[in-house]
């Protein structure tokens, strides 16, 4: 596995464990939905500015993007689909 994906997987693993999906974590940003999905594929090389940014809105240290991934067979969960319930 490459920077690039390891980077990638982390993204996604960090992302869903918060529970945000893709244009969320792209709105926060103030990146492109689309490049976090390409980012997350390991198909972008992502600039230190982009990865600070990502670090501070899943409020993690930027090297813990960069933590070896452990298990690279069984690719992190996706977060269900669809739009959350209101509630109240």
């Amino acid at each position: 596995m490459n920077v690039r994906q390891t980077i990638g997987w982390n993204v996604r693993r960090l992302r869903v464990a918060k529970g945000l999906s893709q244009e969320r974590l792209a709105l926060e940003t103030g990146i492109d939905r689309s490049y976090v999905g390409r980012v997350e594929r390991g198909s972008e090389n992502v600039t230190v500015a982009t990865l600070e940014a990502m670090a501070a809105v899943l409020e993690v240290e930027v090297k813990a993007l960069f933590d070896p991934v452990e298990t690279p067979d069984s690719p992190p969960p996706s977060l269900p689909s669809g739009r959350k319930r209101k509630t109240g």
